[in-house]
């Protein structure tokens, strides 16, 4: 496999990833209270359109087709957006479980345009390093917009009074349970590697 195919690669799963969020983002513009977060996520579903026709764009200047890659990545973070969603949970306090699943989403795609730019810089294909870079922007602006309304949303979130049960009284969905039982199993899994580490105890490894 040469550079410029792992350019492509890149590019198809980045392709992939703004498609996904096109059909996404709808639901999570409909389950926002805030109207400035509801207005920033609107805003950005109209971006990432122009990012797919970016794409293609790039995709035309290569000659190859956009298509051919399905990311795995972006479906995972698209994943925790709707457990967000579903949440039993409303105004506010929704609010801020979607905006942390929302940055998870713009930092995943900052840091896969990155990666492509440099790769695009070696290769010397300046026009596409310098549309990449016109996406880049619009997603590091979308991840200030995320945390620039965060203050506002945490604080109503805390004052919200929730006047259902006690959380650990609260029985448990099937969905929530199963995602319990992986946290255990992801728990047990690393025990192994985390035997020895002074991180696994909170104590100092010893000097002997």
């Amino acid at each position: 496999m040469s550079l410029q195919e792992v350019l492509i690669d890149e590019l198809r799963d980045l392709y992939s990833a703004e498609n996904q969020l096109v059909k996404a983002l709808p639901k999570a513009i409909r389950g926002i209270s805030d109207p400035t977060m509801k207005a920033n996520v609107k805003e950005h579903l109209e971006q990432t359109k122009g990012q797919v026709l970016r794409l293609r764009e790039v995709f035309q200047q290569l000659g190859k087709k956009p298509t051919g890659q399905h990311c795995s990545g972006m479906e995972g973070c698209i994943k925790e957006v709707t457990e967000a969603l579903e949440k039993d949970e409303e105004g506010a306090l929704k609010d801020a479980g979607i905006l942390g699943a929302s940055l998870r989403v713009e930092h995943y795609e900052i840091a896969g345009y990155t990666a492509s730019i440099a790769i695009a810089k070696v290769l010397k294909q300046k026009e596409i390093v310098d549309l990449l870079t016109e996406t880049l922007n619009e997603e590091k602006n979308a991840a200030k917009n995320v945390l620039s309304g965060a203050p506002a949303i945490l604080k109503q979130a805390a004052s919200q009074e929730d006047e259902d049960e006690d959380e650990d009284e609260k029985p448990k969905s099937p969905k929530e349970k199963e995602t319990e039982q992986k946290s255990e199993q992801d728990e047990q899994e690393a025990a192994p590697e985390m035997e020895g580490s002074s991180e696994s105890t909170g104590k100092k490894p010893s000097s002997r």
